[in-house]
């Protein structure tokens, strides 16, 4: 049992530097590569591997809310031509495929802030009038 925790702990270092290398790449490889009008500036925020490390789901933010869903459509587009290039850049058996979905932790974030921002005024406001009535 202790090799098999050891062996599971290396293929979980190994998977995150897969990930890691491969949103790196991403990034280079849009920047340099995709000239596409469609597409908006975006930020590959994180890469999710499938446990055989077939499949990636890749997490992006991109700034322009307007051609969000054009930026995502054509990167799903381009999968074949990324992976290719994903492919001649790092040492891999194989590249997983890729899927590119929205990432709306910045905006859950924001709306958390929102409300926690909105119950602070409320409670302020409570404790306020508290006082006055005294």
């Amino acid at each position: 049992t202790l090799n098999a925790t050891r062996r599971q702990r290396q293929m979980c270092i190994r998977d995150r530097r897969m990930a890691e290398q491969i949103r790196r790449e991403l990034a280079e490889i849009v920047r340099d590569e995709l000239n596409d009008p469609r597409m908006g500036l975006c930020s590959f925020t994180a890469v999710k591997l499938s446990r055989d490390l077939s499949y990636a789901v890749v997490y992006c933010t991109v700034l322009d809310d307007a051609l969000r869903d054009d930026t995502l459509e054509t990167l799903n587009h381009a999968t074949g031509f990324i992976r290719s290039q994903i492919a001649s850049r790092i040492r891999a058996r194989t590249v997983p495929v890729l899927k590119f979905v929205n990432d709306d932790s910045v905006e859950r974030g924001e709306a958390m802030e929102e409300l926690i921002s909105k119950a602070i005024k409320s409670d302020k406001q409570h404790h306020d009038d508290g006082e006055s009535s005294s």
